[in-house]
């Protein structure tokens, strides 16, 4: 059976090609399931041949995610929704509003790729859950298709910043990305849409090499490589020298400003010392300086005072010499924030971590090329 949310038009056709549709047809279909959440194949349409339709709704079905459960923040109207999909584990996806221009009332999504996370970073709930599964294309694009069905405003942006390491289902990331653009479906700029990583050097690499006008983010948190490796236990796989070495490969080939997150954690990587690592580590590459305070329940990791975060912030300006910015992380009161995404409803209380120990090792059994790549399983 052909999952429609798995296919943009193009690919969509390929798959009928023995059917021969007609181009304008197949877009339509695509509309249909895209801008309008329909959830099947119509038996009739103006123009089409009802023998074709009829051969079409054998072959294609239209899947969709069930809403477990839906909370708006009362404070910045941030919303989580928790969904299911082809089984019952559950996953979420963050409506971000930007409504501050009059005319040009708009939402980002922030979309999950993995239910759970094997990477274990330190301070997120999502790598606490450790690695379930990899995320279908359809289960990744119909969070937005979802979601826009219940916004009031359009959809502009989309980021894979939810549940779960993108550059681990890289090709099914990349696939939903190119469906969230299609131009008869939720038309997302390219532009718009975000992959994140917390530094998975072949999946920069091959986003590189595909040459993707997709953005980039790099998750970095600290340039020092013993404390990202207590933060981030990835650095032990790949370590600073050699992702750093693919931003700038990234860099050199995109030609556009990268893209850093540094999520700030009192008393452990706020210092001027810090700054100057940091300045050493991106000498002559034009960076952003993405900064987000933690976000976490369970108390081991706090955000930095008015003073330490403002001191923080003069050492980054003289040392570094690039642009900072400070990522406003909202949802927070409705377990919605950067780092706290765990698939539980928003008045449940969050555990104190666990140490997974799951032993995956990302250089075994991971290849990218390769189009049905999974993560081995903790």
């Amino acid at each position: 059976m052909i999952l429609l949310k798995d296919h943009n038009a193009e690919t969509l056709q390929e798959a009928l090609a023995d059917l021969r549709p007609p181009e304008r047809l197949v877009r339509q279909l695509h509309a249909l399931a895209m801008k309008h959440s329909a959830l099947e194949i119509p038996a009739e349409l103006p123009n089409f041949s009802k023998r074709l339709l009829a051969q079409i709704r054998e072959r294609v079905s239209i899947p969709a995610l069930t809403l477990v459960d839906k909370v708006v923040s009362p404070r910045d109207g941030f919303a989580k929704y928790i969904f299911t999909g082809a089984d019952e584990r559950r996953f979420e996806a963050v409506r971000i509003p930007l409504l501050h221009r009059p005319g040009d009332e708009k939402y980002i999504v922030c979309v999950s790729s993995q239910v759970g996370c094997a990477l274990e970073c330190a301070f997120c709930a999502t790598g606490r859950m450790g690695f379930q599964r990899n995320l279908a294309t359809w289960e990744i694009v119909d969070q937005v298709v979802q979601i826009q069905q219940d916004s009031e405003y359009p959809v502009r942006g989309v980021v894979f910043m939810g549940m779960g390491e993108p550059m681990l289902n890289y090709d099914r990331v990349i696939r939903a990305a190119r469906i969230f653009s299609e131009p008869c479906g939720l038309a997302i700029s390219a532009k718009a849409i975000t992959i994140s990583t917390v530094g998975v050097v072949p999946g920069i690499r091959r986003l590189t090499r595909e040459g993707h006008a997709y953005r980039l983010i790099v998750s970095l948190t600290s340039a020092n490589s013993a404390t990202r490796q207590k933060l981030l236990p990835i650095e032990k796989q790949f370590p600073l020298p050699e992702l750093m070495d693919a931003v700038r490969e990234y860099q050199a080939a995109t030609r556009r400003r990268v893209t850093l997150a540094w999520t700030l954690l009192s008393g452990i990587n706020t210092s001027r010392q810090d700054a100057r690592d940091l300045a050493e580590l991106t000498r002559g590459m034009p960076i952003l300086l993405d900064l987000i305070d933690v976000n976490d329940p369970t108390g081991l990791f706090r955000r930095p005072d008015s003073a330490e975060a403002h001191a923080f912030w003069d050492s980054l300006r003289e040392e570094l010499g690039m642009p900072v910015q400070k990522r406003y992380s909202g949802g927070q009161d409705i377990h919605g924030a950067c780092g706290m995404l765990a698939a539980v409803p928003s008045e449940a209380g969050l555990a104190p971590p666990t140490i997974l120990g799951t032993g995956i090792s990302l250089g075994e059994g991971l290849n990218l090329a390769d189009e049905k790549q999974e993560n081995p399983k903790p």
